[in-house]
């Protein structure tokens, strides 16, 4: 039983019950970068940067769990950073002034001490005050437990006693760590406490920070000294590091959490929506009894029900669009078979009156040329319709064979060109090789060809029509390029479809039924090809058939430009290197002589088709560049 339109698209989208859920990025036929398999797939090394990179930039552009989930990671990451800087500073102020005022007070403790004992003492030869220095320090320390070494300096605005003592430090403070700006400021107001921050190097190398506390006390008989004592900040620095790594643990280990969370929830959240796209490609692929599972009474719970109901009402709908189309076709075929034999008794018939029509009466005999075109424009028609209702019924087989391509284009060129020149336009033929080879079916490339180039002759406007043909290692083209009325993007879009014409009310020189565009364009598709269309409005049209040059060969790129190189003109421009050859003439035609187009000479070896009478031949130019001639004939 035939199928209809509907079912053969249904059978050629079905897909396999056991589907996996993947991701093909599949070659695509591109017309406007005339690419026929580019593609791209998922970078690969990951841990390169420049893969990770583009990974990245994949996920991001495909996955909505990977966008929302690393936009919430980013924004936590941010969050925490600046929390833990903040907190870290806060600490980090907190520790070094608690630790600074300990120090302070510890000092304070330490130099009344040293100044108590030093005040009890009433010696004044140098080596009793020499004793007495040794025991206040010894007091000072005792109540500076903290302090990690002291020293002890004469001041410089002291005046002079009966003794002198010595400077002295402990082993942990290196001459200089006491800095002159310290014990200056310390001079300046000998009643105050200093400090300073200094760096402490001990013994195994590390480098510790440490603080400097300085004020002076009075010896008897000695005058004034400065006491300092030294505190390591190690302490302090080490609670801070621990509060640091704390920290940054415990906000690494929430970022986790909070991707980890949000990933949860959008897979969660996203799961039924794959659900919904998966059923959506499956129902627009042909399965129409797919449904989405319904559960709950939420929001996805709704829209999968609101989806079933609207996929129900589809399938409704197709199952009668479906019915209707069968009855259709069913009427188109019965009809054109129908038909067949009245048509062939009325055409015997005609054809008898026809050969007889000298002897009729003139207006009779004008009637019999009628009913002839009539008859003939009629059974064109039938044929269209038969093969209309085998490609709808699935019955059309291809009878692909090694053809030549360019031979097929003079042959449809020289069937055209009688007609062609009554209209006033030439016909060139432009071919890169004289022998272009490809395996297709010769009747059916025949017949795009030559509705191709009877469309062009029909919109022409009495200007050159240019044939094209190339080659390339994978495909095979032909381009009818006209200079005519062109059309819109409206017109474009509806010019291959069933019975359309781009103006009704158009004279039309040769007929047609409005089908010719739509059976080549099966013709083309069912040769796993493409036929496609450029126009512009009053700059003309150019259509490209693009056809594999083996059986289940992927086309690559077509040989021939969609645009063509002289969009823009108004006519054809040929150049001295295109080695134009004798033009045909009007000798040979079963017509009167008529106006045909000429070569007008712009100078710089180029030339312009003009549609005048050539006063010496009235000829008619044909560039056949690179091809040979056609069978049996010599150009």
């Amino acid at each position: 039983m035939p199928q209809s339109w509907l079912q053969r698209f249904r059978d050629s989208r079905r897909e396999p019950d056991n589907e996996v859920e993947s991701i093909t990025l599949s070659p695509s036929f591109t017309s406007d970068e005339d690419d026929f398999g580019r593609g791209e797939a998922l970078p690969g090394k990951w841990w390169r940067p420049s893969g990770l990179i583009a990974n990245i930039r994949y996920m991001w552009s495909t996955s909505l769990p990977f966008r929302t989930t690393l936009i919430a990671v980013v924004l936590t990451t941010a969050t925490v950073v600046i929390v833990a800087i903040v907190m870290g500073n806060t600490i980090a102020r907190d520790l070094d002034a608690s630790r600074t005022n300990q120090a302070l007070q510890e000092a304070d403790h330490a130099v009344s001490s040293a100044q108590a004992t030093f005040d009890q003492g009433l010696e004044t030869d140098e080596l009793a005050i020499t004793a007495l220095r040794k025991e206040a320090l010894d007091a000072a320390i005792a109540r500076a437990p903290n302090a990690s070494g002291y020293a002890f300096y004469r001041a410089e605005s002291s005046s002079a006693g009966s003794a002198a003592l010595q400077d002295i430090a402990s082993a942990d403070v290196p001459p200089g760590l006491v800095s002159d700006a310290m014990r200056t400021a310390l001079q300046e107001d000998p009643g105050t406490v200093v400090y300073q921050s200094v760096a402490l190097e001990r013994e195994d190398g590390r480098v510790e920070p440490g603080l400097v506390v300085g004020s002076t006390v009075s010896v008897p008989s000695a005058g004034t000294y400065e006491l300092y004592l030294v505190y390591s900040m190690q302490p302090s620095q080490d609670t801070l590091d621990f509060v640091q790594r704390t920290l940054t643990i415990s906000m690494a280990i929430l970022v986790l959490m909070v991707g980890a969370i949000v990933g949860g929830i959008m897979r969660a959240v996203i799961r039924p929506i794959r659900v919904a796209a998966r059923t959506s490609r499956r129902l627009a692929s042909g399965h129409l009894e797919e449904r989405i599972p319904e559960r709950g009474n939420d929001d996805i719970g709704t829209l999968a029900r609101s989806f079933n109901d609207m996929a129900d009402n589809l399938q409704r709908q197709i199952e009668q669009l479906e019915d209707l189309s069968k009855v259709q076709q069913r009427f188109v075929s019965d009809v054109s078979h129908e038909l067949r034999t009245p048509l062939t008794t009325i055409r015997l018939a005609a054809g008898i009156v026809y050969t007889r029509k000298d002897d009729l009466d003139p207006t009779v005999a004008r009637s019999a040329e009628l009913l002839q075109d009539q008859i003939a424009r009629f059974e064109l028609l039938l044929a269209d319709l038969l093969e209309i209702s085998r490609y709808d019924a699935g019955a059309v087989q291809l009878l692909r064979k090694p053809n030549d391509l360019t031979h097929l284009a003079e042959d449809v060129i020289e069937t055209m060109t009688q007609v062609a020149a009554e209209q006033g336009e030439a016909l060139i033929l432009r071919a890169t090789s004289a022998s272009i080879e490809a395996e297709f079916d010769e009747r059916r490339v025949n017949r795009v060809v030559r509705n191709l180039v009877a469309n062009a002759i029909e919109h022409g406007e009495g200007k050159p029509i240019v044939v094209s043909v190339d080659a390339n290692a994978t495909a095979v083209a032909i381009s009818v390029r006209d200079y005519g009325v062109g059309m819109t993007d409206e017109q474009q879009s509806q010019v291959f479809s069933r019975f359309w014409r781009a103006d009704p009310s158009r004279k039309r020189t040769m007929g047609g039924s409005g089908l010719g565009l739509a059976i080549s364009q099966e013709d083309a598709q069912l040769h796993n090809g493409r036929l496609e269309l450029w126009s512009v409005p009053e700059l003309g049209s150019n259509f490209r058939l693009t056809l594999p040059r083996h059986v289940d060969e992927q086309i690559v790129s077509s040989p021939l430009p969609l645009v063509p190189e002289d969009a823009g003109a108004h006519t054809y421009t040929a150049d001295a290197s295109e080695g134009l050859v004798n033009p045909f003439d009007d000798q040979g035609m079963e017509t009167q002589p008529i106006d045909l187009p000429m070569l007008g000479d712009l100078g710089e070896g180029r030339w312009e088709y003009r549609a005048e009478t050539d006063p010496d031949t009235g000829g008619f130019p044909i560039d056949s560049s690179g091809a040979k001639p056609a069978k049996g004939e010599e150009k």
